[in-house]
């Protein structure tokens, strides 16, 4: 499956779950209920979706030592629609949002926006188990426009209030509700529905782009360009390179990752524990931390080259160099000097192409699920991932080439 596939199929976090698990049950994995006892066969490959936005799949081998991890994230920088939603005002139709993440705001305008997410319906005989049914409107609904330079010649310089100028848009008029569309789209009536995680998203396609065709410019390349790397790591292994070669996809990072579903959390340990006492292990989880690893796998910064005094001197990233081995003094990523020889090893035995980066200096960057997650499990860790520029733009540039080396690491870690 292709990299644009994932992007363009992947249109809220619930929707990039959906999407791995139907390709990697093409691929012969079998999805098991987290919890519950099942018979795991070695080599096989298994997948569990403990939350709706979240999803771990696995192959064991019981005459190997140790685990191989690589997690990665399935949302995004967004907008997510508010309760009540409906704001009706001369003769125009907006809904109410919410920025999720840390957006490049001014992005978003003038984009044709779908909604996508899930939505909680009714169960009389059961309350404490509502139907839950995935959304996609299929169709650019909503619109954020933007205001003509004539009627403010400081607009491009005035900070945006969110609340104010990124209410979308979604038609004209003062009859019906916005909830009422979204049943339509269901088939079901307004009141059943109870409550709804729903997200706008950038319609516009991937596009593969440059002279040479090597360019690829898309919405969601950072984090789906990583789901898509280690699903198809994991699906085109055949044999596993460790007791428990696993790919984590968690949700929430882009707020913090401190939630049920995110990497700050006791959920990736109590994973790898139900997989160990289906293998019929003895011990603790701690006795394999030794002869294990993870690789936090998320978007680098490239040099961008309009503004190069915002990257390092030499520690830099390009486009079209190859993965990229994040650095931190900070910690900002968990990469240290024995897990860079590792990846270089790797790399280097494998013809990888591998770049390392460090963040300018005063100019920290984003913190990863890597120091995260491996504060609850402290094993060795590396921080890696493609080079993008405009990241968390509603549209992001990166390198075809740079996203198959990453595949290709994927595989052969897994």
């Amino acid at each position: 499956m292709k990299l644009e596939a994932y992007l363009n199929a992947g249109v809220s976090p619930f929707h990039v779950v959906q999407t791995v698990k139907e390709r990697l049950t093409e691929s012969g994995f079998e999805e098991i209920s987290f919890g519950a006892d099942h018979k795991l066969a070695e080599g096989k490959g298994y997948l569990m979706t403990p939350y709706p936005s979240v999803l771990f799949a696995f192959r064991i081998d019981t005459w190997k030592r140790g685990m191989h991890i690589a997690a990665a994230h399935t949302d995004w920088p967004a907008f997510k629609l508010k309760p009540q939603p409906d704001i009706k005002d001369s003769s125009y139709l907006r809904v109410n949002t919410e920025p999720y993440g840390g957006m490049l705001k001014r992005t978003w305008f003038d984009r044709p926006l779908g909604l996508a997410g899930k939505v909680m319906l009714r169960n009389v005989q059961d309350p404490y188990h509502p139907g839950e049914v995935l959304f996609d409107s299929g169709a650019p609904w909503l619109i954020i426009p933007s205001l003509a330079p004539h009627l403010d010649r400081e607009i491009e310089t005035r900070e945006i209030d969110a609340q104010k100028v990124l209410m979308p848009l979604y038609g004209t008029g003062q009859e019906g509700s916005f909830m009422e569309k979204v049943a339509e789209k269901l088939g079901v009536a307004e009141e059943e529905i109870l409550d709804y995680d729903l997200y706008l998203y950038n319609m516009d396609p991937a596009q593969v782009t440059g002279a040479d065709s090597d360019l690829l410019c898309a919405p969601r390349i950072d984090n789906i360009a990583s789901v898509a790397a280690l699903t198809e790591g994991i699906a085109q292994v055949t044999e596993p390179s460790a007791g428990i070669s696993l790919i984590a996809l968690f949700d929430n990072e882009e707020i913090g990752s401190r939630s049920k579903q995110g990497a700050d959390s006791e959920l990736l340990r109590m994973v790898l524990e139900h997989i160990r006492r289906q293998m019929g292990l003895e011990g603790s989880i701690a006795d394999e931390l030794a002869e294990s690893m993870l690789l936090s796998v998320d978007g680098a910064h490239a040099m961008h080259p309009n503004y190069k005094d915002k990257s390092d001197e030499t520690a830099r990233a390009f486009l079209g160099g190859g993965v990229v081995l994040k650095t931190s003094a900070g910690q900002r990523y968990v990469t240290d000097s024995r897990a860079s020889a590792i990846i270089k090893g790797l790399c280097a035995e494998h013809g990888i192409t591998l770049q390392q980066q460090a963040n300018r200096s005063g100019a920290p960057g984003g913190q990863t699920l890597g120091p995260i997650a491996s504060s609850y499990l402290p094993m060795l860790a590396a921080d890696l991932g493609i080079p993008m520029l405009a990241m968390h733009s509603a549209r992001e540039l990166a390198h075809i080439r740079d996203y198959e080396a990453l595949e290709a690491l994927m595989r052969v870690f897994l």
